[in-house]
């Protein structure tokens, strides 16, 4: 039917409508771009953006046309840090964003006075190691529940990890104590957390390179994606609201715990703050104690010679052990959380050394390169702790994991003693190694950045 034919083709009209309008209006200067993998016409790179393992491409890329990506610390630090008027901005998002909801997160708002009241509130909520000081005990008391699932499923090891993570959080945040089994809390975080990672994984959704597509109505053949915005929209809408409102009730009763939220409500001081534990770093831990077991026996023989058999670590006995800061300090550098970090959107036209930098651009600092570039450090790929020792110690890599300049990530020291706690209470209560398949051979862990599907045994 002619009518439907039309019809159907209205979302590509409008995507070569907006790549012709690129086309004529031309650059607007006549310096250079820094220097990138030639695109196809009108299209650019769209065909060689990865669908996996990004931050690899982005290293043997280093600048992009449109996208512009940065190996080397002193680029980022001199642009992140010392230019940071201009690179604060965070992109429109048109699917995480705009059509989901997540412009309000503290990681994507935009450069401006909200952002400036928000970062104000966090830095001092927990901008120092002095703020974060007296939730130890609750990072501690959530560890140690940790170790007891470990205990009694340890084929369930990741699920035990996210469900700490989002203990902590909600704990600091809301006062409420997770539920063993499902607990619908945890369970609402973590979807949310996964259809963002969805929205955001590269050429996943076209409205992201076209964003005049957000507003087609949702009726319209070839705007599925914003029926899917929709839903996880309101998905994130519940994981906000559900906590708060729990805060509510429990400030009614009289029964709330003291919390960052309950303090907001109440309009009390805020001097304190929560945390986020990082999964992925705990999970590649386990990982590395399996693969290097006479780093874990060195790690072992410091606990049990500083601690002694009659108690678990605590925060507070983490200056005392000098090489299992070391083995976590290698853990974050090996296993890089957010290998691009998130971009930085460039608020003015400006020139940097040379090259023009547009309006709009997007500046990723590629933090997985810059954690395994050989000029910082000495054979990269090596799982050596000791480097982290020693009068001449290498660079420390959470110098570089939480990002740079005024968009550093706030939660950056509790996520720090989450880890810490995490890899000091392990190495002191279990011994871990390598499962074995029916017929005895030993199960190599999977290498990839994200949590896999191993067993913990």
């Amino acid at each position: 039917m002619p009518f439907d034919f039309v019809y159907l083709d209205i979302p590509l009209a409008l995507a070569t409508l907006y790549c012709l309008v690129r086309l004529v209006r031309g650059p607007r200067h006549k310096l250079p771009l820094p220097p990138g993998p030639s695109g196809l016409p009108l299209l650019g790179n769209l065909f060689d953006m990865p669908k996996e393992r990004d931050w690899e491409t982005f290293a043997k890329w280093a600048f992009g046309q449109v996208l512009i990506f940065t190996n080397s610390i002193s680029v980022a630090v001199d642009m992140f840090d010392h230019q940071s008027s201009i690179y604060s901005d965070r992109p429109v998002l048109p699917m995480l964003g705009e059509l989901m909801g997540w412009k309000y997160s503290m990681g994507f708002i935009r450069y401006g006075q909200r952002w400036r009241n928000i970062r104000r509130l966090s830095h001092k909520l927990l901008g120092t190691p002095m703020k974060v000081k007296p939730f130890h005990a609750q990072v501690e008391m959530e560890t140690h529940k940790f170790l007891k699932r470990v205990l009694v499923e340890p084929e369930r090891l990741k699920d035990h990890l996210r469900k700490t993570a989002g203990a902590i959080i909600l704990r600091m945040s809301y006062g409420y104590e997770v539920q063993e089994g499902q607990d619908p809390l945890v369970e609402l975080a973590n979807r949310a957390a996964v259809q963002a990672s969805q929205a955001l994984i590269p050429g996943r959704f076209l409205v992201n390179f076209i964003p005049a597509l957000r507003h087609i109505p949702e009726w319209f053949p070839g705007a599925g994606f914003k029926k899917v915005a929709k839903e996880w929209g309101a998905c994130l809408n519940d994981t906000v609201e559900r906590p708060y409102k729990f805060v509510r009730d429990q400030i009614a009763a009289g029964i709330a715990e003291v919390s960052f939220v309950s303090k907001l409500i109440e309009g009390k001081q805020l001097d304190d703050e929560g945390e986020f534990a990082t999964v992925g770093t705990v999970y590649a831990f386990f990982k590395m104690m399996v693969l290097y077991p006479e780093v874990k026996a060195k790690a072992q023989a410091e606990i049990n010679r500083v601690i002694g058999p009659n108690r678990l670590p605590t925060v507070a006995d983490k200056d005392q052990l000098p090489y299992v800061n070391a083995l976590v300090k290698k853990t974050f550098r090996i296993h890089t959380v957010v290998p691009m970090g998130l971009p930085h959107n460039a608020s003015e036209d400006t020139v940097y050394k040379g090259y023009f930098i547009p309006k709009g651009a997007l500046v990723f600092a590629n933090i997985w390169r810059m954690t395994h570039d050989p000029e910082t450090y000495h054979d990269p790929m090596r799982f050596n702790p000791d480097r982290f020792l020693g009068p001449k110690p290498e660079l420390d890599p959470t110098e570089l994991m939480f990002g740079f300049g005024r968009r550093i990530c706030a939660g950056r020291h509790l996520a720090e003693i989450s880890v810490f706690i995490s890899c000091a209470m392990v190495l002191a209560t279990f011994d871990v190694n390598k499962c074995y398949d029916k017929d005895g051979n030993p199960l190599e862990p999977d290498l990839g950045t994200t949590p896999g599907g191993e067993k913990c045994c």
